[in-house]
Order: C-alpha cells, then structure tokens, then sequence
C-alpha cells in the first residue's frame, strides 16, 4: 500500500504542466534553500523501471513509433505515459534523498493520495489559461491533448485526496503566485530544515543541474533517439548560491562539468 510515511521532509507542489509549478518550486528552492526534486527529470528513469518490469504500456510506447506515440485519445495517452505507474516510483525517489534540507517536489506525476495535506497544494491552471500558455509554448497537438486531459485528472486526484488546490489564470503573475504559494507553506519553511550557506545553497544547485543534464542523456541513450546529448543547449540555474538569484543561463549539457554554471557578473 502507497502511504507517506517517511516523507515528512517533502512539500508537495502538483499540477499539470502550464499551472507554473516548475517556476514557483524553482523560485522557492532558491530562495529558502531546499532540495529541489522535478519528476520530469526522472522520467526516463521511471521509464527504464517500467520496462524492466514488463509493464504492458511501457512496452507498447516503445515500440511504437514517433508518430504513432502521439495519436490514441487522451485517455490512452494517459496510460503510455505510465501516469499511475509513476507515483509509488516519485515516491521511492523522494524516501531515498537525504531528510535535510526539506524538499520540494514538483510535477505532474506526483501521488496527490500520500501527500501531506499541510505541506501540499496542486496548482489548477484555468482551462483556457493553461491552452494559451501551452500554445504559446508551441505544444505540438498530441502533447497538448493529454496535458489538458491531465488538468481533469489532476484535479480529481487532489479533490479525492483533499488537498488544497489553487487556481491559476492570467490575473496571477508568477511573483504574486509564488507569494501564495510560499504562504501556504510558510510553517515549514519556518521550521526548516533549510539550507544556510552559500556553500550549501549552491551545492543543491549543482544537484539540481545535474538532474536537469541527466534528463538530457538518459533521453539520448533511446535507441531512437538521434543526437548528442552534449551538445543540447540546455536552461540551468546560476549556481552563486545568493538566495535572491533568479537568472538562468544555457549552456551545451557538455558545458556542465567545466564548472559553476554561472549568470553574466555572478560569482561563487
């Protein structure tokens, strides 16, 4: 049975992509020194997992092709993307980071059912919000019919779970998002742990590029994946550790390993 116990160092931020939960949990991490963990970095591991398994719709989606990938119904579409298969493997994930610093956990796959209802809130972008941004974004067809499908899904997850929900639409720019959603979890940033210094703050940074680089390879090593992972320009936070940095920068994967990713005039 999927419960959450040994999480309690975990703040859970769900929702489906184009709610800006990615944005608010990056923000939030930077600025109060928490461990971050996206599920979308895991998703080729999770994947992997999945096959070594057997599990029937991975299985399917790999052997479909690109073009086919993308063309079931939403509900379908659901199933390939190992939706439910995912959640007990977030949590896995998140019992075996480290208790200290907390934190927070960002994504569309996260189990709303083993979240803590006082360290949890699903952002729910409005139906015509969330397709703007989306569109806006250049979501081919296929992607963007199951992103909204998940919206629904999503929703009804939180709802039979009871956790909080917050609705996002274009009257919420991020700062005043991130607000709320810092408000929301203002006890347990208050009670901590977090991250203190610089030297700790960028340390979670690193873990957190690395994460975002690894996305990038483990995608590259598909058998149908054409390409080099290193040379992907990819987005990753500046690592100066300042707690009031926001700047992103985007260097090659490859790039990684030559040292602190770093904003113009940023210093470790």
């Amino acid at each position: 049975m999927l419960t959450g116990a040994g999480l309690g160092h975990v703040l859970w931020l769900g929702g489906p992509p184009g709610s800006g939960k990615t944005a608010v949990a990056t923000r939030l991490a930077r600025r109060h020194g928490l461990r971050l963990y996206a599920s979308d970095t895991r998703t080729w591991q999770h994947r992997d997992r999945a096959l070594r398994a057997g599990n029937p719709a991975a299985l399917r989606w790999e052997a479909m092709t690109l073009e086919e990938r993308w063309r079931p119904a939403p509900l379908e579409l659901l199933e390939l993307s190992l939706h439910a298969e995912r959640g007990p493997m977030v949590v896995d994930d998140l019992r075996a980071l480290p208790a200290t610093p907390l934190v927070i956990a960002e994504g569309s796959t996260l189990p709303a059912r083993v979240a803590d209802r006082g360290r949890s809130l699903w952002l729910i972008p409005d139906p015509g919000f969330q397709r703007a941004r989306l569109v806006e974004r250049g979501t081919p067809p296929g992607p963007l019919s199951l992103y909204l499908f998940l919206r629904e899904r999503l929703t009804a997850e939180a709802c039979e779970a009871g956790v909080p929900t917050l609705t996002v639409d274009e009257s919420t720019p991020l700062d005043l998002l991130v607000a709320a959603v810092e408000e929301r979890f203002a006890d347990a940033l208050a009670a901590g742990p977090c991250a203190e210094t610089r030297a700790e703050r960028r340390a979670l940074l690193r873990e957190a590029n690395e994460a975002f680089a690894t996305q990038v390879r483990d995608y590259y090593t598909r058998p149908w994946a054409e390409g080099d992972a290193a040379d992907v320009a990819q987005e990753f936070l500046c690592e100066c550790g300042e707690s009031t940095c926001e700047a992103c920068v985007r260097p090659r994967v490859g790039e990684l390993s030559l040292g602190p990713v770093l904003a113009p005039g940023h210093r470790c």
